[in-house]
């Protein structure tokens, strides 16, 4: 017994140092994976961030629509008085272009005296609208600017903002035809739409 025993030592020693170094080998194992992981929710994390940035700005673009459509809304309530198009031959947009001509200023100016010696409370629409060269979101955007062009220059005189919405109506609601140039010039255009 007394010889079996640095036998039974040493051999319970070799199983518990086998044991320490698998010990040692998982660990490292363990550890590589955990960094592996860690790489991935870093990397999740980091998408999931920017789509949250995307998304808190759709809900600005989404709130800004929404202010308009409702202010849209209130005007539409009211009652159709009159409306005034700036189109005519004295008064026309030039391609790709919001601003206003000093004939389309002189008109605006009238048409500004007419509202304020009728002395109501109107609501305005102001429609902005295009001929049909170039693409849907730069008609769009350019609708919205000559609609938005005319907006400011009636506010400079005296026309409260509170009063006045925009629409832009893009190429989507033509007068004319837009296969020849008088046509296309006819649908450069803003109505403004007067309502009590």
């Amino acid at each position: 017994m007394q010889r079996l025993k640095p036998v039974i030592f040493a051999v319970t020693a070799m199983a518990v140092s086998t044991l320490a170094l698998g010990g040692c080998a998982s660990k490292e194992y363990v550890n590589a994976r955990l960094d592996v992981v860690d790489a991935k929710v870093q990397a999740t994390q980091s998408r999931v961030d920017q789509q949250q940035t995307q998304i808190a700005q759709l809900d600005q673009t989404t709130q800004d629509a929404l202010k308009r459509a409702t202010a849209a809304g209130k005007l539409a309530e009211g009652k159709f008085l009159y409306s005034m198009v700036l189109s005519d031959d004295s008064v026309k947009f030039p391609l790709d272009s919001a601003k206003l001509s000093p004939e389309a200023e002189q008109r605006l100016a009238v048409f500004i005296d007419k509202l304020k010696t009728d002395n109501r409370n109107v609501y305005l629409e102001i429609q902005g609208h295009t001929d049909a060269t170039g693409a849907d979101k730069l008609n769009q955007r350019l609708g919205e600017e000559r609609a938005e062009t005319v907006r400011m220059f009636m506010n400079k005189h005296g026309v409260p903002l509170n009063r006045m919405s925009t629409i832009s109506y893009g190429k989507n609601e033509p007068v004319a035809d837009n296969k020849t140039r008088v046509g296309r010039s006819e649908n450069r255009r803003v109505v403004l739409i007067v309502m009590s």
